[in-house]
């Protein structure tokens, strides 16, 4: 599932875009009614023509509301920059652009709204030729143009189209397998508790899971999961989710927090990152400035430390070192924006590179810029990984090699994969760098799991009279080698009977039908359990699932391709044999025939049966028994 985020000036047409898209109004407040101008982040979603579903977030365009917008958008996908066709680029247009340029939001559009109250085509060619002179240098350099009507309906088709085209390549959001959801909103229903809402990443939550909110560290669960007001058992990567959780109160919690799972993610006061400054800002920025930072839904104060220089130009780059007033969650790769504090004005941002460095850097230490530089090019566990992706499950020590690591860092960045769920062992628990032990990336690992057991419940459906799918035949659907299967089937929670697997919970059932159908073909066992129905009579009477169940649950054993006892008959049978020849050291089928009071066949076939499974051995008209 996709998010798409709305930027762009005050007064152009954001919000009526979305609801003439969706048919959601994002102003909720009174205020915002009011006064015709959005103040808080709005919410809304849709079916794009190609089936996909995606949530929008519409975000303040008002200078004064600026900070509200940068809690919007953070964990967009794409952007939609709304420019009015009246109007043209204003002050916010270009504010908004470059926060979408600082954060790297890589796909977006050129909305031109409001064009039914401009006749003049030349003056829209005007404005778009405008637009692409401000838009020149940026992420949306080279982004696609639309002419719309809200109000008329003019030109949203071919948006909606071109929405689907924008997002249709993109890449689902990477399983992780350690959630995280920055919280953008907290709100109580009557009868359920506290909701929060945000864009989840980095994994999955279910109901039941276990969460803490950091940094306050209140933890509660999951009580209950919606994306777009519709209930869900699993919220997946990348979907606005809505998530109601127990034993935590609204004024617990507050925007700007995480909501995650325990174990998985800390808390830092301090973080080092590159930052890029904006080319127009108003005046050269200065080590040990007080400024604003924005990650996610989250804002704090910081103090700058400039490594490497004692001040930096408008539109410079640098390693710089934030000390957060705040502690935030954060991990390396995340996006910021900077803004002074006052008069408000975004500065620049960039992208963590070591979310929680183990002490404040001497400034102009050259060892630590060159450690800067060497990390922003991946730390080892993000190096392992990547090779780790790019071969599926492997052995660790091949994953080394791929990664090209040393023998100390190796083990280290496998330590920290495994530790944050990066990569999964399947055949141990704290493998070594130079081991044959299998491990897996979580994503994979994550699909892997679920087509077992989509398959398991294929199958189930197809075949419910079947106590679970036959080993080798899951394996050949799956397409793995013997040991990926083995090593997998061991992480899954499902019934392994061996020859046979099935979901945990799967269990025959008869209908009230097929029960009574099987009742009385017990009875006529039970009436005559020496030469009971055979075979054929059997399939006639319940239907051949039915005996293949009866078969499965034990309550009948084969004998043969024409005999069939009671298993409990058989059970019965076998011993009296086993102790007959024990007396007389051997018997005949004759024997076996008078001693059960049967036919000749129902003799043969058993004798055959004991002879097959090992209890007696043939020697010329007798059997006795084998050692």
């Amino acid at each position: 599932m996709r998010v798409i985020g709305t930027a762009g000036h005050v007064d152009h047409g954001k919000s009526t875009l979305i609801a003439a898209l969706t048919g959601i109004h994002p102003d909720r407040l009174k205020e915002e009614q009011e006064r015709e101008m959005t103040i808080e982040l709005g919410f809304g979603w849709m079916l794009l023509p190609d089936g996909q579903e995606i949530g929008i977030v519409d975000v303040p365009g008002h200078r004064d509301f600026i900070e509200n917008m940068l809690a919007g958008v953070g964990g967009i996908d794409a952007a939609l920059l709304v420019i009015a066709a009246d109007e043209g680029v204003m002050p916010q247009t270009r504010e908004h652009l470059a926060i979408l340029d600082l954060l790297q939001i890589q796909k977006g559009l050129v909305v031109i709204t409001k064009v039914d109250m401009v006749d003049d085509n030349d003056w829209l060619d005007l404005i778009e030729t405008d637009i692409r002179a401000t838009l020149a240098g940026t992420v949306m350099e080279n982004t696609r143009y639309v002419r719309v009507s809200a109000r008329s309906g003019l030109g949203l088709d071919e948006l909606k189209n071109a929405m689907a085209e924008l997002l249709r390549d993109t890449p689902p959001r990477l399983d992780l397998g350690r959630p995280r959801l920055p919280i953008d909103r907290v709100f109580s229903i009557a009868g359920f508790g506290t909701v929060v809402t945000g864009t989840l990443s980095d994994g999955h939550l279910a109901i039941g899971d276990e969460v803490e909110i950091l940094p306050s560290g209140g933890k509660g669960r999951v009580r209950g999961l919606q994306t777009h007001k519709k209930k869900e058992n699993l919220a997946l990567p990348g979907s606005r989710t809505a998530v109601n959780v127990t034993n935590l109160a609204v004024d617990e919690i507050g925007r700007g927090e995480v909501l995650v799972t325990p174990g998985h993610y800390q808390t830092t006061r301090r973080f080092d990152a590159r930052l890029r400054l904006l080319k127009d800002i108003s005046a050269t920025l200065k080590h040990g400035t007080e400024l604003k930072v924005f990650v996610g839904t989250s804002e704090t104060v910081a103090n700058l430390r400039i490594l490497g220089a004692e001040s930096l130009n408008p539109g410079d780059e640098g390693w710089i070192q934030l000390e957060l007033r705040d502690p935030l969650v954060l991990v390396r790769g995340d996006r910021f924006i900077l803004r002074r504090p006052s008069p408000g004005e975004t500065l620049g941002g960039g992208q963590v590179v070591d979310p929680n460095p183990k002490q404040r850097h001497k400034r102009f230490d050259l060892s630590v810029l060159i450690g800067l530089e060497s990390l922003s090019k991946g730390s080892p566990a993000e190096i392992l990984f990547q090779a780790a992706l790019a071969m599926g499950a492997a052995p660790a020590r091949e994953i080394v090699v791929k990664a090209r690591l040393e023998a100390d860092p190796a083990q280290e960045a496998l330590d920290e994969c495994v530790k944050s769920g990066m990569l999964i062992p399947l055949e141990g628990l704290t493998p070594a760098f130079n081991s044959d032990e299998l491990m897996i990336p979580a994503p994979q690992w994550m699909t892997l799991k679920d087509n077992i057991l989509e398959v398991l419940a294929a199958f189930h459906k197809t075949f419910p009279l079947k106590r679970g799918m036959p080993r080798e035949e899951l394996k050949s659907r799956l397409k793995l080698s013997a040991r990926l299967f083995n090593a997998a089937l061991k992480h899954v929670d499902i019934q392994d009977g061996g020859a046979w697997l099935a979901q945990t919970g799967h269990a025959i059932r008869f209908s009230q039908a097929q029960q009574t159908k099987a009742t009385n073909l017990l009875k006529k066992f039970s009436a005559a359990p020496y030469a009971p129905p055979s075979v054929k009579e059997c399939q006639t009477e319940v239907g051949e699932d039915v005996f293949a169940a009866l078969l499965e649950l034990g309550d009948l054993t084969l004998v043969s391709p024409e005999v069939v006892f009671r298993s409990s008959d058989c059970q019965q049978m076998t011993a009296r044999v086993r102790s007959s020849i024990a007396q007389n050291g051997q018997v005949t089928a004759a024997e076996v025939r008078d001693l059960f009071g049967t036919s000749r066949k129902f003799a043969l076939a058993l004798l055959e049966y004991l002879d097959a499974i090992g209890v007696t051995i043939r020697d010329g008209d007798f059997r006795r028994l084998r050692r």
